[in-house]
């Protein structure tokens, strides 16, 4: 599971970083706060660790900008104060959960870990844009109430998509969650199966939803990327 840690004071964040790996997550790093909100909105995350006081953005600001563009990748804020009022601001600015410094590494990743396993309950069976609907549980996809067929790689394809709707994916993320790669093979095999997907679902429609963001990948998103 990837989470990203957002905390501008290196030797804490380091701290929590050598911590998630040693129990098995993937954890990067950011000690900027706009960094991290273009980060968070352009990649798919399982989870965000942050700090309220950050550079360039605060951690108030940065779940607030998150939930209006409908991201909901769960947030465990941190803060060096405990009151009250700050807990009740960070909750309501949409955080998932609060923890008050200092803390003990392993509580992070305890509530990290709970806030992963709440979100995959949670999860509708079913993903939808505008009329594009994908049941997971029977694996059906349909556009306009009309089902369309696809290829085992498409549906993973699309799922992917779906699930990060309004976000840019890119290649190298494709080919981790569709193919498994953790490396580039220098093939068009990303674009093939954009192409082969792009012609089903939005041939028969006027609202386009599948765009290429050039430069930076594919999104699934209303209007124009």
């Amino acid at each position: 599971m990837r989470v990203l840690v957002v905390e501008d004071e290196k030797k804490m964040a380091s701290f929590i970083l050598k911590g998630l790996k040693e129990v098995g997550f993937l954890p990067e790093v950011c000690h900027r706060g706009d960094e991290a909100l273009v980060r968070i909105l352009s990649s798919a995350f399982d989870a965000v660790v942050l700090d309220i006081m950050l550079p360039g953005l605060d951690g108030l600001a940065i779940v607030r900008r998150m939930r209006s563009q409908g991201c909901t990748t769960p947030v465990l804020m941190l803060s060096a104060r405990g009151d009250v009022d700050e807990r009740v601001e960070g909750i309501e600015a949409g955080a998932d959960d609060y923890l008050a410094k200092p803390f003990a590494v392993k509580e992070v990743i305890a509530r990290v870990r709970a806030l992963v396993r709440r979100a995959s309950e949670t999860t509708s069976h079913t993903l939808r844009l505008a009329d594009l609907s994908f049941d997971l549980s029977r694996r059906e996809v349909s556009r306009a109430g009309k089902r369309l067929e696809l290829s085992a790689r498409e549906m993973l394809l699309l799922e992917v998509l779906m699930k990060n709707a309004g976000r840019v994916c890119g290649r190298m993320l494709l080919l981790e969650k569709v193919w498994d790669y953790n490396f580039d093979p220098g093939s068009n095999l990303v674009d093939v199966y954009i192409m082969r997907l792009r012609s089903k679902i939005d041939s028969s429609s006027a609202v386009k939803l599948l765009h290429t963001v050039r430069g930076s990948g594919y999104t699934l998103r209303e209007g124009a990327a």
